[in-house]
Protein backbone atom coordinates (compact mmCIF):
# COMPACT_ATOMS: atom_id res chain seq x y z
CA UNK A 1 0.00 0.00 0.00
CA UNK A 2 0.97 3.63 -0.56
CA UNK A 3 0.76 5.93 2.46
CA UNK A 4 0.32 9.71 2.47
CA UNK A 5 0.70 11.98 5.50
CA UNK A 6 -0.59 15.40 6.56
CA UNK A 7 0.97 16.97 9.67
CA UNK A 8 -0.71 19.95 11.33
CA UNK A 9 0.30 22.15 14.24
CA UNK A 10 3.62 22.61 15.97
CA UNK A 11 7.09 21.19 15.39
CA UNK A 12 6.59 18.75 18.27
CA UNK A 13 3.63 17.33 16.40
CA UNK A 14 5.76 17.13 13.26
CA UNK A 15 8.31 14.94 15.05
CA UNK A 16 5.48 12.55 16.00
CA UNK A 17 4.44 12.46 12.35
CA UNK A 18 8.01 11.74 11.26
CA UNK A 19 8.15 8.82 13.68
CA UNK A 20 4.88 7.44 12.33
CA UNK A 21 6.22 7.73 8.78
CA UNK A 22 9.33 5.90 9.92
CA UNK A 23 7.27 3.04 11.33
CA UNK A 24 5.39 2.60 8.06
CA UNK A 25 8.64 2.75 6.11
CA UNK A 26 10.20 0.13 8.40
CA UNK A 27 7.31 -2.13 7.39
CA UNK A 28 8.10 -1.63 3.69
CA UNK A 29 5.16 0.63 2.90
CA UNK A 30 5.66 3.20 0.14
CA UNK A 31 5.46 6.82 1.30
CA UNK A 32 3.88 9.24 -1.21
CA UNK A 33 3.61 13.02 -1.18
CA UNK A 34 0.28 13.40 -2.95
CA UNK A 35 -3.07 12.20 -1.52
CA UNK A 36 -4.08 11.39 -5.10
CA UNK A 37 -1.71 8.42 -5.01
CA UNK A 38 -2.36 7.22 -1.46
CA UNK A 39 -4.14 4.04 -0.44
CA UNK A 40 -3.96 5.21 3.18
CA UNK A 41 -3.98 8.84 4.37
CA UNK A 42 -2.79 9.65 7.89
CA UNK A 43 -3.55 13.08 9.41
CA UNK A 44 -1.80 14.22 12.59
CA UNK A 45 -3.98 16.94 14.09
CA UNK A 46 -3.54 19.92 16.38
CA UNK A 47 -6.17 20.86 18.97
CA UNK A 48 -4.41 23.69 20.76
CA UNK A 49 -6.63 26.67 19.91
CA UNK A 50 -9.88 27.24 18.00
CA UNK A 51 -8.24 28.15 14.70
CA UNK A 52 -6.11 24.99 14.84
CA UNK A 53 -9.20 22.87 15.49
CA UNK A 54 -10.99 24.43 12.53
CA UNK A 55 -7.98 23.76 10.29
CA UNK A 56 -7.88 20.14 11.44
CA UNK A 57 -11.59 19.55 10.80
CA UNK A 58 -11.37 21.13 7.34
CA UNK A 59 -8.33 19.01 6.50
CA UNK A 60 -10.06 15.80 7.60
CA UNK A 61 -13.10 16.60 5.46
CA UNK A 62 -10.86 17.48 2.51
CA UNK A 63 -8.92 14.22 2.79
CA UNK A 64 -12.18 12.27 3.19
CA UNK A 65 -13.03 13.23 -0.39
CA UNK A 66 -10.12 11.08 -1.59
CA UNK A 67 -11.96 7.99 -0.33
CA UNK A 68 -14.17 8.42 -3.37
CA UNK A 69 -11.06 7.86 -5.50
CA UNK A 70 -8.05 5.67 -4.67
CA UNK A 71 -7.84 6.03 -0.89
CA UNK A 72 -9.08 3.02 1.08
CA UNK A 73 -8.34 4.09 4.65
CA UNK A 74 -8.34 7.43 6.45
CA UNK A 75 -6.53 7.54 9.81
CA UNK A 76 -6.65 10.58 12.12
CA UNK A 77 -4.38 10.92 15.14
CA UNK A 78 -3.07 13.57 17.52
CA UNK A 79 -4.18 16.28 19.90
CA UNK A 80 -7.62 16.96 18.41
CA UNK A 81 -8.48 13.28 18.73
CA UNK A 82 -7.25 13.25 22.33
CA UNK A 83 -9.76 15.97 23.21
CA UNK A 84 -12.74 15.08 21.02
CA UNK A 85 -12.49 11.45 19.91
CA UNK A 86 -16.10 10.47 20.63
CA UNK A 87 -17.52 13.58 18.98
CA UNK A 88 -15.30 13.07 15.93
CA UNK A 89 -16.30 9.43 15.54
CA UNK A 90 -19.96 10.46 15.40
CA UNK A 91 -19.45 13.51 13.20
CA UNK A 92 -17.02 12.11 10.60
CA UNK A 93 -17.80 8.44 9.89
CA UNK A 94 -15.57 8.54 6.80
CA UNK A 95 -12.57 8.19 9.14
CA UNK A 96 -11.64 4.54 9.61
CA UNK A 97 -9.47 4.96 12.70
CA UNK A 98 -8.99 7.66 15.33
CA UNK A 99 -5.87 7.40 17.52
CA UNK A 100 -5.54 9.55 20.64
CA UNK A 101 -2.18 10.91 21.72
CA UNK A 102 -2.40 8.80 24.90
CA UNK A 103 -2.73 5.71 22.69
CA UNK A 104 0.51 6.23 20.77
CA UNK A 105 2.18 3.29 22.49
CA UNK A 106 -0.49 1.14 20.75
CA UNK A 107 -0.38 3.11 17.51
CA UNK A 108 0.99 0.43 15.23
CA UNK A 109 -1.16 -2.33 16.73
CA UNK A 110 -4.27 -0.28 16.02
CA UNK A 111 -3.09 0.39 12.47
CA UNK A 112 -2.30 -3.31 12.05
CA UNK A 113 -5.82 -4.25 13.09
CA UNK A 114 -7.28 -1.81 10.59
CA UNK A 115 -5.12 -2.94 7.67
CA UNK A 116 -5.71 -6.59 8.58
CA UNK A 117 -9.43 -6.22 7.81
CA UNK A 118 -8.95 -6.55 4.06
CA UNK A 119 -6.49 -9.41 4.51
CA UNK A 120 -8.98 -11.30 6.64
CA UNK A 121 -11.87 -10.56 4.28
CA UNK A 122 -9.84 -11.72 1.29
CA UNK A 123 -8.77 -14.90 3.01
CA UNK A 124 -12.34 -15.64 4.09
CA UNK A 125 -13.47 -15.19 0.50
CA UNK A 126 -10.73 -17.51 -0.70
CA UNK A 127 -11.71 -20.04 1.92
CA UNK A 128 -15.35 -19.92 0.78
CA UNK A 129 -14.27 -20.34 -2.84
CA UNK A 130 -12.22 -23.28 -1.75
CA UNK A 131 -15.26 -24.93 -0.22
CA UNK A 132 -17.23 -24.55 -3.44
CA UNK A 133 -14.34 -25.90 -5.48
CA UNK A 134 -13.86 -28.80 -3.10
CA UNK A 135 -16.71 -30.79 -4.59
CA UNK A 136 -15.39 -30.40 -8.13
CA UNK A 137 -11.62 -30.81 -7.79
CA UNK A 138 -9.22 -33.54 -7.01
CA UNK A 139 -7.89 -33.78 -3.48
CA UNK A 140 -4.37 -33.00 -4.68
CA UNK A 141 -5.52 -29.76 -6.28
CA UNK A 142 -7.36 -28.88 -3.10
CA UNK A 143 -4.19 -29.38 -1.07
CA UNK A 144 -2.26 -27.18 -3.49
CA UNK A 145 -4.77 -24.39 -3.02
CA UNK A 146 -4.70 -24.71 0.74
CA UNK A 147 -0.91 -24.60 0.73
CA UNK A 148 -0.96 -21.47 -1.44
CA UNK A 149 -3.52 -19.89 0.88
CA UNK A 150 -1.36 -20.62 3.93
CA UNK A 151 1.67 -19.11 2.22
CA UNK A 152 -0.22 -15.92 1.36
CA UNK A 153 -1.52 -15.66 4.92
CA UNK A 154 2.00 -15.90 6.27
CA UNK A 155 3.33 -13.32 3.80
CA UNK A 156 0.53 -10.85 4.52
CA UNK A 157 0.89 -11.30 8.26
CA UNK A 158 4.66 -10.70 8.05
CA UNK A 159 4.26 -7.54 5.99
CA UNK A 160 2.28 -5.74 8.68
CA UNK A 161 3.60 -7.26 11.90
CA UNK A 162 7.30 -6.55 12.13
CA UNK A 163 7.07 -3.29 14.10
CA UNK A 164 4.73 -3.64 17.08
CA UNK A 165 4.81 -0.58 19.32
CA UNK A 166 3.68 -2.60 22.31
CA UNK A 167 7.38 -3.12 23.00
CA UNK A 168 7.82 0.63 23.67
CA UNK A 169 7.08 2.16 27.06
CA UNK A 170 6.82 5.61 25.54
CA UNK A 171 6.25 6.78 21.97
CA UNK A 172 9.14 9.22 22.47
CA UNK A 173 11.56 6.28 22.48
CA UNK A 174 10.70 5.31 18.90
CA UNK A 175 13.83 5.52 16.77
CA UNK A 176 12.27 4.90 13.34
CA UNK A 177 11.91 8.41 11.94
CA UNK A 178 11.85 10.04 8.52
CA UNK A 179 12.90 13.70 8.80
CA UNK A 180 10.64 15.82 6.59
CA UNK A 181 12.26 19.24 6.99
CA UNK A 182 14.80 18.94 4.19
CA UNK A 183 18.46 18.04 4.34
CA UNK A 184 19.95 20.78 6.53
CA UNK A 185 18.07 20.90 9.83
CA UNK A 186 16.00 18.64 12.04
CA UNK A 187 13.93 19.11 15.15
CA UNK A 188 15.06 17.21 18.24
CA UNK A 189 12.29 16.74 20.79
CA UNK A 190 13.74 16.58 24.30
CA UNK A 191 10.51 16.41 26.31
CA UNK A 192 6.77 16.24 25.87
CA UNK A 193 3.81 17.50 27.86
CA UNK A 194 3.88 20.44 30.27
CA UNK A 195 3.64 20.90 34.02
CA UNK A 196 3.27 24.70 34.09
CA UNK A 197 -0.55 24.81 34.16
CA UNK A 198 -1.04 28.23 32.58
CA UNK A 199 -4.75 28.93 32.93
CA UNK A 200 -5.37 29.45 29.19
CA UNK A 201 -3.50 26.40 27.94
CA UNK A 202 -4.96 22.99 27.11
CA UNK A 203 -1.61 21.24 26.58
CA UNK A 204 -1.45 19.64 30.07
CA UNK A 205 -4.96 18.24 29.51
CA UNK A 206 -3.99 16.90 26.08
CA UNK A 207 -0.42 15.69 26.59
CA UNK A 208 -0.18 15.48 30.36
CA UNK A 209 2.68 16.69 32.59
CA UNK A 210 6.19 17.14 31.28
CA UNK A 211 8.05 13.92 30.52
CA UNK A 212 11.71 14.44 29.67
CA UNK A 213 13.66 12.00 27.55
CA UNK A 214 16.82 10.48 28.98
CA UNK A 215 19.87 12.49 28.03
CA UNK A 216 21.69 9.50 26.58
CA UNK A 217 18.76 8.78 24.24
CA UNK A 218 18.72 12.37 23.01
CA UNK A 219 22.50 12.35 22.44
CA UNK A 220 22.21 9.09 20.51
CA UNK A 221 19.52 10.55 18.26
CA UNK A 222 21.54 13.75 17.79
CA UNK A 223 24.56 11.72 16.68
CA UNK A 224 22.44 9.78 14.21
CA UNK A 225 21.03 12.99 12.75
CA UNK A 226 24.55 14.38 12.45
CA UNK A 227 25.71 11.21 10.69
CA UNK A 228 22.77 11.58 8.31
CA UNK A 229 24.09 15.00 7.31
CA UNK A 230 21.99 17.47 9.29
CA UNK A 231 23.96 20.62 10.09
CA UNK A 232 21.46 22.28 12.45
CA UNK A 233 19.55 20.77 15.36
CA UNK A 234 16.61 22.61 16.91
CA UNK A 235 15.77 21.42 20.42
CA UNK A 236 12.07 21.59 21.22
CA UNK A 237 9.73 20.90 24.12
CA UNK A 238 6.78 22.73 25.59
CA UNK A 239 9.25 24.24 28.08
CA UNK A 240 12.86 23.49 27.13
CA UNK A 241 14.33 25.28 30.15
CA UNK A 242 12.69 22.78 32.50
CA UNK A 243 14.19 19.84 30.64
CA UNK A 244 15.24 17.10 33.07
CA UNK A 245 13.49 18.38 36.19
CA UNK A 246 11.05 15.45 36.21
CA UNK A 247 13.70 12.73 35.88
CA UNK A 248 16.88 14.29 37.29
CA UNK A 249 15.39 16.57 39.95
CA UNK A 250 16.90 19.70 38.38
CA UNK A 251 17.12 21.41 34.99
CA UNK A 252 19.64 19.78 32.66
CA UNK A 253 19.38 21.89 29.51
CA UNK A 254 22.86 23.37 29.94
CA UNK A 255 24.46 19.93 30.27
CA UNK A 256 22.47 18.62 27.32
CA UNK A 257 23.53 21.51 25.09
CA UNK A 258 27.14 21.03 26.09
CA UNK A 259 27.04 17.36 25.12
CA UNK A 260 25.35 17.97 21.77
CA UNK A 261 27.86 20.71 20.94
CA UNK A 262 30.64 18.08 21.14
CA UNK A 263 29.25 16.37 18.01
CA UNK A 264 31.65 17.42 15.26
CA UNK A 265 29.24 17.42 12.30
CA UNK A 266 26.73 19.74 13.98
CA UNK A 267 27.28 23.40 13.08
CA UNK A 268 24.30 25.17 14.67
CA UNK A 269 22.21 24.33 17.75
CA UNK A 270 19.06 26.14 18.82
CA UNK A 271 16.57 25.65 21.63
CA UNK A 272 13.04 27.05 21.46
CA UNK A 273 10.37 27.86 24.07
CA UNK A 274 12.59 29.05 26.94
CA UNK A 275 10.42 30.33 29.78
CA UNK A 276 11.74 33.61 31.24
CA UNK A 277 11.77 32.54 34.89
CA UNK A 278 14.00 29.52 34.21
CA UNK A 279 16.65 31.13 32.01
CA UNK A 280 19.66 30.86 34.33
CA UNK A 281 23.01 32.70 34.36
CA UNK A 282 24.64 29.37 33.42
CA UNK A 283 22.46 29.10 30.32
CA UNK A 284 23.20 32.70 29.31
CA UNK A 285 26.93 32.09 29.79
CA UNK A 286 26.80 28.95 27.64
CA UNK A 287 25.01 30.69 24.78
CA UNK A 288 27.48 33.57 25.00
CA UNK A 289 30.61 31.39 24.93
CA UNK A 290 29.69 28.33 22.85
CA UNK A 291 30.14 29.06 19.15
CA UNK A 292 27.81 26.26 18.04
CA UNK A 293 24.81 27.53 19.99
CA UNK A 294 23.01 30.27 18.09
CA UNK A 295 22.78 33.59 19.92
CA UNK A 296 19.00 33.32 19.78
CA UNK A 297 16.49 33.20 22.63
CA UNK A 298 12.85 32.30 22.05
CA UNK A 299 11.08 33.52 25.19
CA UNK A 300 7.26 33.41 25.34
CA UNK A 301 6.50 36.18 27.88
CA UNK A 302 2.74 36.30 27.00
CA UNK A 303 2.23 39.66 28.76
CA UNK A 304 3.94 42.31 30.89
CA UNK A 305 1.08 43.37 33.18
CA UNK A 306 1.44 41.70 36.59
CA UNK A 307 -2.33 41.49 36.90
CA UNK A 308 -2.70 39.61 33.64
CA UNK A 309 0.34 37.40 34.30
CA UNK A 310 -1.10 36.40 37.66
CA UNK A 311 -4.44 35.49 36.10
CA UNK A 312 -2.55 33.45 33.53
CA UNK A 313 -0.76 31.62 36.37
CA UNK A 314 2.58 32.58 34.85
CA UNK A 315 5.55 32.32 37.19
CA UNK A 316 7.27 35.48 35.94
CA UNK A 317 6.31 39.13 36.46
CA UNK A 318 6.92 42.38 34.67
CA UNK A 319 10.06 43.22 36.62
CA UNK A 320 11.78 39.86 36.07
CA UNK A 321 10.96 39.98 32.35
CA UNK A 322 12.39 43.48 31.97
CA UNK A 323 15.52 42.54 33.90
CA UNK A 324 16.02 39.41 31.80
CA UNK A 325 15.85 41.31 28.50
CA UNK A 326 18.36 43.86 29.78
CA UNK A 327 20.69 41.12 31.01
CA UNK A 328 20.61 39.21 27.72
CA UNK A 329 21.42 42.29 25.68
CA UNK A 330 24.19 43.32 28.05
CA UNK A 331 25.83 39.88 28.21
CA UNK A 332 25.33 38.98 24.52
CA UNK A 333 25.41 42.16 22.40
CA UNK A 334 24.48 40.34 19.17
CA UNK A 335 21.68 38.31 20.74
CA UNK A 336 18.40 37.89 18.86
CA UNK A 337 15.31 37.72 21.07
CA UNK A 338 11.98 36.40 19.91
CA UNK A 339 8.86 36.49 22.06
CA UNK A 340 5.18 35.63 22.00
CA UNK A 341 2.43 37.74 23.52
CA UNK A 342 -1.28 37.25 24.00
CA UNK A 343 -3.94 39.95 23.81
CA UNK A 344 -7.54 39.80 24.92
CA UNK A 345 -6.99 37.51 27.90
CA UNK A 346 -10.07 37.53 30.16
CA UNK A 347 -10.04 40.62 32.33
CA UNK A 348 -7.35 42.43 30.29
CA UNK A 349 -8.18 46.10 30.74
CA UNK A 350 -7.36 48.95 28.43
CA UNK A 351 -4.61 49.91 30.88
CA UNK A 352 -3.17 46.37 30.81
CA UNK A 353 -3.04 46.43 27.04
CA UNK A 354 -1.44 49.86 26.95
CA UNK A 355 1.23 48.66 29.38
CA UNK A 356 1.98 45.75 27.04
CA UNK A 357 2.00 48.00 23.96
CA UNK A 358 4.35 50.53 25.56
CA UNK A 359 6.67 47.79 26.79
CA UNK A 360 6.94 46.26 23.32
CA UNK A 361 7.59 49.71 21.88
CA UNK A 362 10.41 50.13 24.38
CA UNK A 363 11.86 46.58 24.29
CA UNK A 364 11.97 46.39 20.49
CA UNK A 365 12.04 42.60 20.24
CA UNK A 366 13.79 41.30 17.14
CA UNK A 367 11.00 38.80 16.45
CA UNK A 368 7.48 38.68 17.83
CA UNK A 369 4.41 36.55 17.48
CA UNK A 370 1.03 37.72 18.74
CA UNK A 371 -2.09 35.67 19.46
CA UNK A 372 -5.59 36.69 20.40
CA UNK A 373 -6.81 34.70 23.41
CA UNK A 374 -8.76 31.57 22.47
CA UNK A 375 -11.29 30.22 24.97
CA UNK A 376 -10.46 26.53 25.37
CA UNK A 377 -12.73 23.89 26.88
CA UNK A 378 -11.73 22.72 30.34
CA UNK A 379 -9.19 25.44 31.06
CA UNK A 380 -9.53 27.70 34.13
CA UNK A 381 -9.41 30.84 31.97
CA UNK A 382 -12.52 29.69 30.10
CA UNK A 383 -14.47 30.05 33.37
CA UNK A 384 -13.42 33.66 33.99
CA UNK A 385 -16.46 35.89 33.57
CA UNK A 386 -14.68 38.93 32.11
CA UNK A 387 -14.26 37.55 28.59
CA UNK A 388 -13.10 40.13 26.04
CA UNK A 389 -15.24 40.93 23.00
CA UNK A 390 -13.82 39.40 19.76
CA UNK A 391 -13.66 42.78 18.04
CA UNK A 392 -11.62 44.20 20.91
CA UNK A 393 -9.23 41.26 20.72
CA UNK A 394 -8.85 41.73 16.98
CA UNK A 395 -8.23 45.46 17.35
CA UNK A 396 -5.54 44.89 19.99
CA UNK A 397 -3.92 42.18 17.87
CA UNK A 398 -3.78 44.49 14.85
CA UNK A 399 -2.18 47.27 16.89
CA UNK A 400 0.55 44.98 18.21
CA UNK A 401 1.34 43.57 14.78
CA UNK A 402 1.47 47.02 13.18
CA UNK A 403 3.86 48.16 15.90
CA UNK A 404 6.07 45.11 15.49
CA UNK A 405 6.27 45.59 11.73
CA UNK A 406 7.80 49.01 12.32
CA UNK A 407 10.16 47.66 14.98
CA UNK A 408 11.24 44.77 12.80
CA UNK A 409 12.08 47.08 9.90
CA UNK A 410 14.04 49.35 12.22
CA UNK A 411 15.96 46.41 13.74
CA UNK A 412 16.76 44.87 10.37
CA UNK A 413 18.02 48.14 8.91
CA UNK A 414 20.57 48.27 11.74
CA UNK A 415 22.02 45.03 10.34
CA UNK A 416 22.92 46.60 6.98
CA UNK A 417 26.68 46.56 6.46
CA UNK A 418 27.30 43.70 8.90
CA UNK A 419 28.92 40.41 7.92
CA UNK A 420 26.92 37.25 8.64
CA UNK A 421 27.21 33.54 8.02
CA UNK A 422 24.47 32.03 5.86
CA UNK A 423 23.36 28.42 5.69
CA UNK A 424 22.43 27.85 2.03
CA UNK A 425 19.14 26.00 1.54
CA UNK A 426 18.42 26.41 -2.16
CA UNK A 427 17.65 28.99 -4.81
CA UNK A 428 14.89 31.55 -5.31
CA UNK A 429 11.96 30.72 -7.59
CA UNK A 430 13.52 32.62 -10.48
CA UNK A 431 16.86 30.88 -9.92
CA UNK A 432 18.76 34.17 -9.76
CA UNK A 433 19.78 34.16 -6.10
CA UNK A 434 20.57 31.67 -3.39
CA UNK A 435 18.24 31.41 -0.40
CA UNK A 436 19.36 30.62 3.12
CA UNK A 437 19.22 31.62 6.76
CA UNK A 438 21.45 33.29 9.33
CA UNK A 439 21.63 32.46 13.05
CA UNK A 440 18.97 35.15 13.46
CA UNK A 441 16.23 33.13 11.77
CA UNK A 442 14.38 29.96 12.74
CA UNK A 443 13.05 28.05 9.70
CA UNK A 444 9.40 28.58 8.76
CA UNK A 445 9.00 31.15 11.56
CA UNK A 446 11.38 34.03 10.86
CA UNK A 447 12.79 35.55 7.71
CA UNK A 448 15.27 34.33 5.11
CA UNK A 449 18.46 35.65 3.51
CA UNK A 450 18.86 36.18 -0.24
CA UNK A 451 22.44 35.92 -1.46
CA UNK A 452 23.79 37.30 -4.75
CA UNK A 453 27.01 35.52 -5.70
CA UNK A 454 28.80 34.02 -8.68
CA UNK A 455 29.99 31.09 -6.60
CA UNK A 456 28.60 27.61 -7.23
CA UNK A 457 27.02 26.70 -3.91
CA UNK A 458 25.18 23.63 -2.68
CA UNK A 459 22.43 23.22 -0.13
CA UNK A 460 24.10 22.80 3.25
CA UNK A 461 27.04 25.09 2.50
CA UNK A 462 27.93 27.86 4.94
CA UNK A 463 29.18 31.13 3.47
CA UNK A 464 30.17 34.52 4.86
CA UNK A 465 28.26 37.44 3.32
CA UNK A 466 27.52 41.12 3.86
CA UNK A 467 24.00 42.47 4.43
CA UNK A 468 23.35 45.22 1.86
CA UNK A 469 19.58 45.74 2.17
CA UNK A 470 16.40 44.44 3.79
CA UNK A 471 12.95 43.56 2.43
CA UNK A 472 10.09 43.18 4.90
CA UNK A 473 11.45 40.49 7.28
CA UNK A 474 14.22 39.25 4.95
CA UNK A 475 17.87 40.11 4.35
CA UNK A 476 19.52 40.93 1.02
CA UNK A 477 23.18 39.89 1.00
CA UNK A 478 26.24 39.67 -1.25
CA UNK A 479 29.67 38.08 -0.98
CA UNK A 480 31.69 39.74 1.75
Amino acid sequence: MKIGFVSLGCSKNLVDTEKTIGIFKANNYEIVNSPDNADVIVINTCGFIESAKEEAINTILEMAEYKKKKCKYLIVMGCLVERYKEELEKAIPEVDLFIKYSEYNMLWRKIQELLQRDVTANENAKANNGKVAKANNEATNQNDRLNQKESKENNNQHSISNCNLDKYDDFNTVTERVVSTGENYAYLKIADGCSNRCTYCAIPYIRGPQISRKMEDIIEEAKKLATDGYKELILIAQDTTKYGVDIYGEPKLVELLEEISKIDQIKWIRFLYAYPETITPALIKLVKENDKICKYFDIPIQHISDTVLKRMNRQSNGKTIRNLIQTLRKEIPDVVIRTTVMVGFPGETKEDFEELYNFLKEAKFDKLGCFAYSKEDGTPAARIKEQIHPMTKKSRYNKIMALQQEISKENLEKQIGKEVEILIEGKSFDGRTYVGRTYMDVPDIDGIAYLNTNKNLQSGDFIKAKIIDVSNYDLICKDS
